[in-house]
């Protein structure tokens, strides 16, 4: 069945999805150091062993952010993070997964709102499903996971032939 079939409330989509999104981003804060780090060493070891002429590839440092949100969110609806927090990114129109272009957005959208200030984030606790700034312009929205699967059957009770 599709999604279109259930009635899902806003609710019990982003029920708890402010907090989880703060502690998804703290996570995919310490991800993204640590492959930086790697990344540094492996481009200064590289620099130094060309003699200086590969260090000019330490300006790709900056793109990682970027790079590891774009991916996952157009990969996978979510970056490790939300998926660890059970959240996950999806068109708010129709619930199914963002394109490229709405990754885009949605990661370009979030650094803006940071370097513009962290308060901006707070309009997502007013707004109707719970989105930022950076959602809406993406045409987004973060949702908890849980809530878009089917509600299993009863007990041991199956739906049989009858119960369509």
């Amino acid at each position: 069945m599709s999604l279109s079939t259930f009635a899902i409330s806003d609710a019990s989509l982003t029920d708890g999805v402010p907090l989880r999104r703060v502690w998804a981003w703290l996570i995919d804060l310490a991800a993204i150091a640590v492959i930086a780090g790697v990344l540094w060493v492996v481009l200064v070891t590289f620099g130094l062993l060309t003699l200086g002429l590969g260090l000019p590839l330490l300006g790709l440092l900056p793109v990682v952010p970027f790079v590891y949100h774009v991916g996952f969110v157009a990969a996978s609806a979510a970056t490790p993070g939300q998926a660890l927090m059970g959240l996950t990114v999806r068109q708010d129109d129709d619930l199914s997964f963002p394109s490229l272009v709405q990754a885009a957005l949605f990661t370009l959208g979030l650094y803006v709102t940071l370097a513009a200030g962290v308060v901006w984030l707070g309009v997502a606790l007013f707004t109707v499903r719970r989105r930022a700034l950076h959602d809406m312009v993406a045409g987004v929205v973060v949702v908890r996971k849980r809530a878009l699967t089917a509600a299993p059957a009863f007990g041991n009770m199956r739906r049989g032939p009858l119960d369509a």
